[in-house]
C-alpha cells in the first residue's frame, strides 16, 4: 500500500454514520463526566470457578451518552444470548465492571489503568474513536485483551495483536456506497465541509470507490457557511452519477433544504449515513429522497440473534437502535474468548477470537485473522413517513465480502 493510500485510509476514520446525520441535542452531563460507576452485571452469581472480570469503559455521560446507553443494553443482551441465560461460561460467571469515560480519553485511560492494576485481563467499550485508539495503546502496553465497541475509526483495525472491534469501521460505510453506483463506476461528487472531517471523507471515497474505478470530485464548503445555494448548484453542474454527502453539525438542516430547493435529488442518487432513530425527523422533507448507508436497524434482518437482541432490550425497557448491535456482538466475543481460550492467558483468548466465524444479529460475521477487522453485512436503507414518524425500510443487504476494508498493515 502506498503512503498516499495509507494516509487516505487513515483520514477515512473521520467518517461515522452518526456524524453524517443532522446534529442531535445531546448535552454533556453537569459533572463533566469525571465520576465513574462500578457496577456488577447480572452474571455475577457464584459459579464453579472464580468470576471472569471484564472492565467496560463507555460513555455513561457526556455528548455521546445516548450511544453509550444503546451499547450497554446490547452488551447485556449479547452476554445473555451467548451464555444461554446463565451469565456463565463453564461455571465461571462473567462479571462486568462499568466505568464512565464521559467522552474524554484521559478519563478513559485513567479508568483502564485502575482496572488493569486490579488484574483485569479483558476490557471493552467506548463509542468515541479517540478513546478507542487510546485504549488500544493500553492493551498493547499491558498485554490485555481489548474489544472496541461502536467507535468507527479505521485506526483500530490492525493496530496491535491485542485489539479487536465489535462494530463496523468507516471504510465499510464508504464501501457500502458502491451499491448505488453504475457498474462502470461512474462519477461521484463528495459534498462535505472543508475541514478535517470533510477532507477525510473525500479521501476515503477516493481510496475506496476511486480505487474501484469511479471518478471522484469534491465540493468542499467552508465550515462557517450558512448559505448553500451556490454549492448545491456546483454539485448539479458537475453532472454526477452519485452524490456522497458527509456533514456534521447544526447547519445540516439548512444544507439539506438547499439541496432540495436546487433539485439536487433529481440530478443523481444522494447518499449519506443513517444515524440513530433520534435523528430521522431532522432531514425534513428531503428524508424520503435520500439513499442511506446503514450499519444496523432492528428491522433489517430476521436472524435468531437479532430476535434475541430485540426481545432482551425491549423487556428491559429499552429500544434497540444503531449501536445496540455492537454491544451484543461484544457480548458474543467475550464469551468466545473465555470459552475457547483461558481467561488467565490473554494470548489464548486472542487466538480464540482471531479468525472466528459466527452468526451475529446482522447475519454471518467473521474476524479477519490478519488484522482483526470485523467482516459483516451492511445495509442500504430509505426512510418512509408514517404519520409523524419516519421508519427505515431495507433496500439491500450488502455482503461482508463486498464491504470488507482493505487489509491493514500496522501490526
Amino acid at each position: 500500500m502506498s503512503r498516499t493510500t495509507a494516509l487516505a485510509l487513515t483520514m477515512a476514520s473521520a467518517l461515522t454514520l452518526a456524524a453524517c446525520a443532522p446534529s442531535q441535542n445531546d448535552t454533556p452531563a453537569e459533572n463533566g463526566g469525571n465520576e465513574t460507576s462500578n457496577e456488577t452485571g447480572d452474571a455475577g452469581a457464584a459459579g464453579g470457578g472464580d468470576p471472569v472480570k471484564v472492565g467496560i469503559i463507555y460513555s455513561e455521560t457526556g455528548p455521546l451518552a445516548a450511544y453509550g446507553k444503546q451499547f450497554k443494553e446490547g452488551l447485556e443482551a449479547g452476554l445473555d444470548y451467548a451464555t444461554e441465560g446463565s451469565g456463565e461460561v463453564e461455571g465461571q460467571a462473567i462479571e462486568l465492571t462499568y466505568r464512565d469515560d464521559a467522552g474524554n480519553p484521559d478519563t478513559a485511560v485513567a479508568a483502564a489503568k485502575d482496572l488493569i492494576g486490579q488484574d483485569y485481563k479483558i476490557m471493552g467499550g467506548t463509542v468515541v474513536s479517540g478513546i478507542a485508539v487510546a485504549m488500544a495503546e493500553q492493551a498493547a502496553q499491558n498485554e490485555i485483551l481489548y474489544i472496541s465497541g461502536p467507535a468507527a475509526t479505521d485506526a483500530v483495525t490492525g493496530i496491535n495483536d491485542y485489539t479487536f472491534r465489535s462494530g463496523r469501521q468507516s471504510l465499510q460505510d464508504v464501501a457500502t456506497a458502491a451499491a448505488f453506483l453504475p457498474e462502470d463506476g461512474g462519477k461521484i461528487v463528495v459534498l462535505a465541509q472543508d475541514n478535517a472531517f470533510g477532507q477525510g471523507n473525500f479521501a476515503a471515497v477516493q481510496a475506496v470507490l476511486g480505487g474501484e474505478g469511479a471518478e471522484v470530485e469534491s465540493v468542499l464548503v467552508p465550515e462557517d457557511a450558512t448559505e448553500f445555494t451556490s454549492f448545491a448548484r456546483q454539485v448539479v453542474d458537475a453532472d454526477p452519477d452519485l452524490i456522497f454527502v458527509a456533514w456534521a453539525g447544526a447547519s445540516a438542516g439548512n444544507m439539506w433544504q438547499s439541496l432540495d430547493q436546487q433539485s439536487v435529488f433529481d440530478a443523481a442518487p444522494v447518499v449519506t449515513g443513517l444515524a440513530d432513530s433520534a435523528t430521522f425527523a431532522a432531514y425534513g422533507p428531503a428524508a424520503d429522497k435520500i439513499s442511506f448507508l446503514n450499519h444496523y436497524f432492528p428491522g433489517a434482518v430476521d436472524t435468531e440473534a437479532n430476535k434475541a437482541l430485540v426481545e432482551h432490550v425491549e423487556e428491559a425497557g429499552g429500544t434497540p437502535d444503531l449501536f445496540t448491535v455492537d454491544g451484543f456482538v461484544m457480548g458474543q466475543m467475550i464469551v468466545q474468548a473465555v470459552a475457547e481460550g483461558d481467561p488467565t492467558d490473554v494470548n489464548s483468548m486472542v487466538d480464540a477470537l482471531a479468525g472466528w466465524e459466527f452468526e451475529g444479529p446482522k447475519g454471518p460475521m467473521s474476524i479477519r485473522e490478519s488484522d482483526h477487522a470485523l467482516i459483516q453485512p451492511m445495509f442500504t436503507v430509505k426512510l418512509n413517513q408514517d404519520g409523524d414518524a419516519w421508519v427505515p425500510e431495507l433496500i439491500e443487504t450488502v455482503s461482508g465480502e463486498d464491504t470488507a476494508p482493505p487489509e491493514a498493515s500496522g501490526r
